[in-house]
C-alpha cells in the first residue's frame, strides 16, 4: 500500500484528515499523531524539527510517498528544513507538504479591507510564518497574529461547546480587534480551532469571515495531485484509513472520536 500520510502532534490534524477524505475518499490514508509528546506549540524550533522528522521517516517506512503536515506548528517550524535539507538525502521522489501555504494563498481573494487576523498557538505566532507566506503572495495585506494557548486544551478536554469556553474565546477576539479594528478575515491557524468555530462566530463582529484550514488544504492537495500525475499514480486507492499514535490507543480512540464523530481503532507505535 502507498497511502497519503498525515501527521500531527496530536489530534488537530484529524480535522484536516476528515476534510481531505470527504473530498477524495478513494485514496488510502495513514494518520500519525504524536500524542505522547504533544503539544508542540510551546516547544523550540529544534525540538519540533527533530520530532517532525522522526514522524516523517516513520511514515516513509510505512510506504507513504506523500505526507501532509496537518499541524501548523510543524509546518511553521520544520517543513522548510525537511523539504530543503532532508528530503534530497532520504528520497527526492517523495514529498512533504504543509497547511500554511494553501491558507495563505486563499486569503487574497477573501479579504476586502486587506487586514487579516491569525489565531494560532504561541509557537506558530512566534515563527511569523503566516506573515512571511502572506507577504510573499499578497504584500498589501496587514497581518495581526494573536496566540491562544488555552484553546487547544479546551478542545481536547471536550469543553469547546461548553459555557466555560466563552471567556477564553471572547478574550482573544477582543484582543485581536483592539490591535486592529479593520480586520475582516480571520484564519484559524491551528487544526484544533475548527471545533471552536461556533463559539468564535458568536463573538466576532458582524461581517468578519472565519477561515478554517481544512477545505483549503483539501482543495490544494486535490489540485496538486491533478498537476503531479506521477505522484497521483503512486498512491493506492483502496479507501482505507489506518491510525497510529504514540499514546495509549484507548486514550487516542476516545479523543479522536471528538474530531471525527465516529469510533476509531488506533495502533500504538514508538518514534
Amino acid at each position: 500500500m502507498s497511502p497519503i500520510g498525515i501527521f500531527d502532534s496530536g489530534y488537530g490534524g484529524l480535522t484536516i484528515l476528515k476534510t481531505i477524505r470527504q473530498l477524495m475518499p478513494q485514496y488510502d490514508y495513514l494518520y500519525l499523531g504524536d500524542n505522547a509528546r504533544t503539544p508542540y506549540g510551546t516547544r523550540s524550533f529544534e525540538v519540533v524539527y527533530e520530532f517532525t522528522l522522526q514522524a516523517v521517516r516513520r511514515l516513509f517506512m510505512e510506504g507513504c510517498p506523500l505526507i501532509i503536515l496537518g499541524c501548523n506548528t510543524a509546518s511553521a517550524k520544520a517543513l522548510r528544513t525537511i523539504q530543503q535539507n532532508d528530503l534530497p538525502q532520504i528520497d527526492p521522489s517523495r514529498r512533504v507538504l504543509g497547511v500554511i501555504r494553501p491558507t495563505a494563498e486563499c486569503i487574497g481573494q477573501i479579504s476586502q479591507t486587506r487586514h487579516v487576523g491569525i489565531f494560532a498557538t504561541p509557537g506558530t505566532i512566534r515563527s511569523h510564518t503566516y506573515e512571511l507566506e502572506i507577504a510573499k503572495l499578497h504584500p498589501d495585506i496587514k497581518v495581526t497574529g494573536v496566540p491562544c494557548p488555552m484553546w487547544v486544551p479546551l478542545v481536547e478536554n471536550n469543553e469547546a461547546d461548553k459555557p466555560g469556553a466563552d471567556y477564553f474565546v471572547r478574550q482573544k477576539i477582543d484582543e485581536m480587534f483592539h490591535l486592529d479594528p479593520s480586520i475582516d478575515s480571520i484564519i484559524l491557524g491551528c487544526t484544533h480551532y475548527p471545533l471552536l468555530l461556533d463559539k468564535i462566530k458568536q463573538f466576532v463582529p458582524k461581517g468578519v469571515t472565519i477561515i478554517p484550514q481544512g477545505d483549503y488544504v483539501a482543495r490544494s492537495l486535490q489540485e496538486y495531485l491533478q498537476r503531479h500525475t506521477d505522484m497521483e499514480g503512486r498512491l493506492t486507492q483502496g479507501g482505507t484509513l489506518r491510525l497510529l499514535t504514540t499514546e495509549q490507543p484507548h486514550q487516542f480512540n476516545e479523543n479522536a472520536s471528538i474530531f471525527l464523530h465516529h469510533n476509531v481503532k488506533a495502533e500504538r507505535i514508538v518514534l
